[in-house]
């Protein structure tokens, strides 16, 4: 998710007022710095006032576009969840070895994390602590449905070597807890165990 440039302050009183966001611009300038806010070292709560301070605005003015925050955190959960699966579906269309699409997969799932530690944070679920339970069942239910993607990329591809129906469910389950766990060190470490890290070699064990 891209980040929000600063606005530059105005050297004169003559500068031209900022205009009005677009509909639809100021929820994703909402996301995109809660996202910011949830990358801070320390692992904090943000709350709805820190929220609308970085954004020069009321919190008022934050719930006349999100019902809630956990409205907030959903529409995180819903770039998450759009993002990963979209590329799962290309990955999975591109690459015919199904171990080598396992294997990319895996690595799409680690990459996104690692370019967006503030998301991170919300799928290992350190950023929905004290937060709406149903968020928390969402990004279970989000590893679920990755675990059974892999799953149908091990048994979907009839190739001669291909892991049979036995294999590929343990196999699977593997891979994303191996995944979630590189996420949790990630997020432990304040982001400086990044979840790539000798991912080639670790893949070779895996998938041996």
């Amino acid at each position: 998710m891209a980040r929000l440039s600063t606005p530059s302050t105005p050297d004169t009183p003559a500068a031209q007022p900022r205009p009005r966001p677009r509909p639809g611009e100021r929820r994703v300038q909402i996301l995109q710095t809660l996202a910011s806010l949830l990358e801070q070292p320390g692992g904090e709560r943000v709350t709805t006032a820190a929220l609308a301070t970085h954004l020069g605005v009321s919190e008022a003015a934050l719930y006349r576009q999100f019902a809630s925050k956990a409205q907030m955190f959903e529409g995180l959960i819903d770039f998450i969840e759009s993002s990963v699966f979209g590329l799962l579906r290309q990955l999975g269309e591109a690459e015919a070895d199904p171990r080598t699409c396992v294997q990319r997969q895996t690595a799409m799932l680690l990459q996104f994390a690692e370019k967006n530690p503030g998301l991170a944070r919300v799928m290992v679920g350190d950023a929905l602590v004290l937060e709406h339970g149903r968020l928390q069942e969402r990004m279970n239910l989000f590893f679920d449905k990755f675990e059974a993607a892999l799953r149908q990329t091990l048994r979907g591809h009839q190739l001669p070597g291909a892991p049979g129906a036995a294999q590929a469910a343990p196999l699977a389950a593997v891979l994303t807890a191996y995944a979630q766990g590189q996420l949790q060190r990630f997020v432990r470490s304040g982001f400086r165990h990044l979840p790539t890290t000798q991912w080639a070699q670790h893949a070779a064990c895996l998938l041996a």
